[in-house]
C-alpha cells in the first residue's frame, strides 16, 4: 500500500507595513518564529518557512490578505475588519478579534466646510476612498446617494485639489487629517485586526486550523 502524501503546509498571510509590527509579538507568543530572511529588510522574498514544519508565512499588502485567504492561496491570515467588510467574501470566516491595529473608518471633509455643513441634509455626496463598497453601503443606509471616486492613497489631497469635498479613510490620531485641513464628520466603523480563515480549509483541515485559532485566542486572552 502506498503511503498517503503528507498535507501541504498551512499558509498564514501577514500584512506588510506598520501593522506587521503589532502582529509579530502575537506570533512570538504563539510560538511561531519565521526564518531569518523574514527580518531582512533588503530581502525581496515574500514566502517564508517557520520553526513549525507544517506552517509557512507569506507577507503581502494589508489590503490583499483577505483575497489570498478567500481564494485559498493562504489558509489563515491577519486582516483589518475594514478589509473584511469591504470585500465581504463569503469564503472568509473571522473567528477572532486580535485587538491590534485599532483605528476607525471615518468620513472627513475640510474643516471650514464642516463649520457650516449639516450631514443630516445630505442627499448626494461625492467621496474619495479606497473603500467604495463600504462607503456606498454606509451612505445608502442613510438614504444618501454616494458617488465614489476610487483612490488607493493620498486621499487627503482630494478635497484640496477639488476632486471631491469628502473622503472616507482610516483615522488613528487624526493628525494627518488636521495637517491637511480636514476634520472628521462621522465614524463609519471601529476597526481592529482579525484572524481570518478560509472556510473550505476549515472544513477539510478542522483540527489544524481550529488548533491555531485556539492558540491565538489564548495569546489574545493573556494580553
Amino acid at each position: 500500500m502506498t503511503a498517503a502524501a503528507p498535507p501541504e503546509a498551512l499558509v498564514l498571510a501577514l500584512p506588510k507595513g506598520r501593522l506587521l509590527e503589532e502582529v509579530m509579538p502575537l506570533l512570538a507568543k504563539a510560538g511561531i518564529a519565521p526564518e531569518a530572511s523574514f527580518h531582512d529588510e533588503t530581502s525581496r522574498q515574500l514566502h517564508f518557512q517557520t520553526n513549525i514544519p507544517n506552517l509557512s508565512l507569506i507577507r503581502v499588502r494589508a489590503f490583499d490578505v483577505a483575497t489570498f485567504v478567500a481564494f485559498g492561496a493562504a489558509h489563515l491570515g491577519v486582516a483589518g475588519n475594514d478589509v473584511v467588510m469591504e470585500f465581504d467574501y463569503p469564503e472568509l470566516y473571522a473567528p477572532l478579534d486580535l485587538r491590534i491595529g485599532k483605528c476607525r473608518l471615518s468620513v472627513a471633509e475640510p474643516a471650514d466646510l464642516m463649520a457650516k455643513d449639516d450631514p443630516a441634509r445630505w442627499s448626494h455626496v461625492r467621496v474619495a476612498s479606497k473603500y467604495p463598497n463600504l462607503t456606498s453601503r454606509h451612505f445608502a443606509a442613510r438614504g444618501v446617494q454616494a458617488e465614489c471616486v476610487s483612490l488607493s492613497g493620498a486621499l487627503e489631497l482630494a478635497p484640496k485639489l477639488g476632486l471631491c469635498s469628502r473622503i472616507v479613510d482610516l483615522v488613528s490620531s487624526g493628525a494627518t487629517l488636521r495637517a491637511n485641513g480636514l476634520a472628521e464628520v462621522e465614524v463609519i466603523a471601529e476597526i481592529t485586526s482579525r484572524l481570518i480563515v478560509n472556510r473550505a480549509a476549515l472544513k477539510t483541515r478542522p483540527e489544524e486550523i481550529n488548533g491555531w485559532v485556539e492558540r491565538f485566542r489564548g495569546v489574545v486572552g493573556k494580553m
